[in-house]
């Protein structure tokens, strides 16, 4: 491969503009497939076959006008007073409009919704008032008849009056079993009333009124451009006196692709690369090809989205990678081959060799990432691998652009790469007059990694605490910027009807039905009445409503208040607590669906996943690592270092998003539980970046190693080797990661604060702190492999160091030395030992 690469490197240097061409004509490509195939994408995420999922497929097939989405629209008087006539009958105006919007199944009064429940509670009364009375003329109708029935027995005239006394009898028993089963369907009608009075559609203090939006649609399938003439109707023609809000089911905000605060990440890490790089054009080579990279890996992804259902999210998860991996692919290229032409290199010479190298090592590093990316697969979660696979085309093309669009600017560059102070020390070695001795290598003090080791275990175990109370969720309208529509709306809905009116719950129960449709509809209304009480007897419900039955009169739907909002614990508890319920013996346990239950199930699903994907990721960490540095311990002290990292970053996301830790500091507003894929996303990200700094920390100590370096002193040795590179590196990648903290989403916030304090705990703590001391605890145990498996590993040279001995000689290095491959090195065994 690194033969292969120089070869590459050397092609595309010689045939620099046409490589150049090549690529801006794949970014024009990119642009026209986003422009002629580009669709919508998803606001929100769904997984098939969940129990949500299952409900939703039973009510589209049993409930024929139930089958689509809603969304809701909140009116509030701006001087909180109640609604005059006129704003009314401009509401109701409005509602009646929305219903002639195309896609849209129903907008309803809500102040005709009120009038029908006011009406009933009326009728309700007054059929009590009329059944009372007429038991108390049955009750005086009775008395009558006894007495009559009496003074008959008394006058001995009763054998001929016994027919007439039992034919009243029998009228007034039929007529008392009429008004009793009357009496019965009355108090079920005022308990579903009384079950259902949270269930309100204008406020008690009548300033604030609720128009209910269905659509034909499915809710992740409700096209925005429905939903933006929806709004249109309410918003263009405002009801003067009142104001207009939408909840998050309507105005789905998606996040931008770049803003403000994105930028500023790509400029902090333009500062970075002036510094190390010296001059203007060496930092602004990785930023240019990385931008061309991300363009048309975000294109392409874009241009899928009319072809695949995809989340708003994947799009900016591939442009957030691929920039951090981008800039750091080239960098660590440019930075080789800077080094290369400091130590008296041809230009094309050195690009090859860089190519050969540092290439070699950034497609292994890629590779890793890359096959982390697609791992996302394995899950079975649909929206989380085609995550997984933007994320991989992004890295797939920052790869190839860093093995060859790199060295083609680096050969128009020349060796302005290098700052004049470079290039006049260049000139001094040339004449004779420059070198300098090398530094002395000490290794550090046991003591020292002792406490290195234990400081750094004992910060990630703190750092990680906080994650044992990880609650995995989805962002509602709480969680909006409270500037946003979708938050007004879920802040007035919670003030004035009760927080769990913003995730209510569709509950679905199958019934006895019966042998006629007579008795099938009676059997309906007792059973409904039944379930809903079972309902309502739950702590965590403030009310319950039955909505539709089906034609056939085997399954009931009920609308369903909880107490709490749709991502508190009581309402995840009251989902299980329903589908556990069987309120009538043989028909099964009740269904649950809706935007809270959906949620709850994704991140359930979710949680499932991860540990398998865990498991996934640490067996491949633990092989990657193996090849790489042909060791024992160091593949597992590297994997438990990841493994710390991952769960300090959880710990970090869990104090500040679902904690509120620091939230200021970013402008978070409002917290809940952390985003349900996050963790997963996390873990493969995080296990394809560690792994790139473990190895260009990592081989430095192994190449001195079998160069004859004492092991202790090759950590030192190594450490020096990479620290500087992989320090750019890691502030890069956190400046990138961190522009998206800002962001107004708090799925992307949370995704770019995660990714960028992992970054830092991995770089900083695990790969600069805690590896190199326990290695140096370890001593030449930590090189350590058996004879029968050095001879099974295929022989992977990362760095191209062979490809590096072969070209020594036109690339002006000193050469000579050992084969760092050879039996002995492999095996661990320093020279002076052999």
């Amino acid at each position: 491969m690194a033969e292969l690469l120089y070869g590459l490197g050397r092609a595309c240097a010689h045939r620099a503009r046409t490589v150049i061409a090549i690529w801006l004509s794949l970014l024009v490509a990119s642009g026209a497939a986003f422009l002629l195939f580009s669709g919508e994408l998803e606001g929100g995420f769904s997984i098939p076959g969940t129990p949500t999922d299952d409900v939703d497929r039973l009510r589209s097939a049993e409930f024929s006008d139930m089958g689509g989405g809603a969304g809701t629209v909140v009116y509030r008087t701006e001087g909180g007073s109640p609604f005059t006539d006129e704003q009314r009958e401009a509401i109701a105006d409005r509602a009646e409009r929305a219903t002639e919007v195309p896609g849209v199944s129903a907008a309803v009064d809500p102040f005709a919704t009120e009038a029908e429940r006011a009406d009933g509670a009326r009728e309700l009364e007054e059929g009590r008032a009329e059944i009372d009375e007429g038991l108390e003329e049955l009750d005086a109708g009775q008395a009558e008849l006894d007495a009559a029935r009496e003074q008959a027995e008394a006058d001995g005239t009763l054998d001929l009056t016994e027919a007439v006394f039992d034919g009243g009898q029998a009228e007034i028993d039929a007529g008392r079993e009429e008004l009793e089963e009357g009496l019965a369907e009355v108090e079920r009608g005022e308990s579903l009333m009384e079950m259902a009075s949270g269930l309100r559609m204008v406020s008690e203090d009548g300033d604030t009124a609720l128009v209910m939006v269905s659509f034909t649609d499915e809710q992740m399938d409700i096209p925005q451009e429905t939903r933006d003439a929806v709004m249109a109707v309410f918003e263009d023609d405002p009801v003067p006196g009142t104001t207009v809000d939408f909840n998050s089911d309507m105005a789905q905000s998606l996040p931008t692709l770049f803003g403000p605060a994105e930028v500023v990440g790509v400029v902090v890490a333009a500062v970075v690369l002036v510094i190390m790089l010296g001059t203007l054009v060496g930092a602004g080579l990785p930023l240019l090809t990385a931008l061309v990279g991300v363009g048309i890996a975000t294109l392409i992804a874009m241009s899928l989205s009319g072809v695949l259902e995809m989340a708003s999210v994947t799009p900016i998860l591939g442009l957030m990678l691929g920039l951090a991996v981008g800039i750091d692919y080239a960098l660590f290229i440019v930075n080789r081959h800077r080094r290369q032409l400091k130590q008296g290199v041809e230009v094309e010479e050195s690009i090859g060799l860089a190519n050969g190298t540092a290439g070699n090592a950034v497609v292994f590093a890629g590779t890793t990432v890359l096959i982390a990316l697609l791992g996302l697969n394995l899950t079975g979660i649909g929206f989380l691998g085609l995550m997984g696979t933007m994320g991989a085309v992004a890295i797939a093309v920052a790869v190839v652009v860093a093995i060859t669009l790199v060295p083609a600017l680096l050969s128009l560059i020349g060796v302005r790469i290098l700052s004049r102070r470079e290039r006049a020390r260049l000139a001094e070695r040339a004449s004779g007059n420059g070198g300098t001795a090398p530094e002395p290598v000490r290794p550090m003090s046991t003591g020292g990694a002792l406490l290195r080791a234990a400081v750094a275990v004992t910060a990630l175990v703190v750092v990680a605490l906080p994650a044992l109370d990880l609650r995995l969720g989805m962002p509602d309208g709480s969680s909006e910027p409270t500037d946003s529509t979708q938050y007004r709306a879920h802040t007035i809905v919670e003030e004035e009807f009760g927080a769990g009116n913003n995730g209510t719950l569709l509950v679905v129960a199958r019934l006895t039905g019966g042998p006629d449709e007579e008795a099938a509809e009676l059997n309906a209304e007792r059973e409904q009445a039944l379930i809903a009480e079972e309902i309502h007897a739950h702590d965590d419900v403030a009310a319950v409503a039955p909505i539709a039955v089906s034609d056939d009169q085997t399954h009931a739907a009920f609308q369903v208040v909880p107490v709490e909002g749709p991502t508190s614990e009581s309402t995840e508890r009251l989902v299980h607590d329903l589908r556990g319920l069987e309120p009538i013996k043989g028909t099964g346990v009740l269904g649950v669906a809706g935007m809270a239950s959906g949620n709850i199930d994704i991140s359930e699903t979710l949680d499932e996943a991860l540990p398998i994907y865990l498991t996934v990721v640490v067996g491949m960490s633990l092989v990657i690592l193996l090849l790489v540095f042909r060791s024992i311990l160091v593949p597992i002290v590297a994997t438990l270092g990841f493994i710390l990292s991952f769960f300090a970053s959880l710990g970090g996301v869990v104090a500040v998003y679902q904690w509120g830790w620091l939230g200021g500091l970013i402008g978070l507003e409002n917290t809940g539980p952390v985003l349900n894929f996050l963790p997963t996303i996390l873990a493969g990200i995080l296990f394809g970046l560690a792994m790139d700094y473990m190895l260009f920390i990592g081989t430095g100590m192994r190449e001195a190693y079998v160069h004859g370096t004492p092991a202790r002193a090759a950590v030192v040795q190594g450490f020096r080797a990479g620290r500087a590179v992989v320090t750019a590196a890691a502030i890069i990648m956190i400046s990138v990661f961190g522009g998206f903290v800002f962001s107004h989403s708090v799925m992307i916030s949370s995704i770019g604060f995660a990714l960028a304090f992992g970054v830092l705990i991995d770089a900083f703590v695990v790969r600069m702190l805690l590896v190199p001391a326990l290695m140096h605890l370890a001593g030449n145990a930590a090189w350590w492999l058996p004879k029968w498996l050095d001879r099974l590993l295929p022989d992977i040279d990362v760095e191209g160091a062979a490809l590096e001995r072969r070209h020594s000689a036109g690339a002006g290095e000193t050469g000579g030395g050992e084969d760092p491959r050879s039996p002995e090195a492999r095996a661990g065994v320093p020279a002076e030992h052999r």
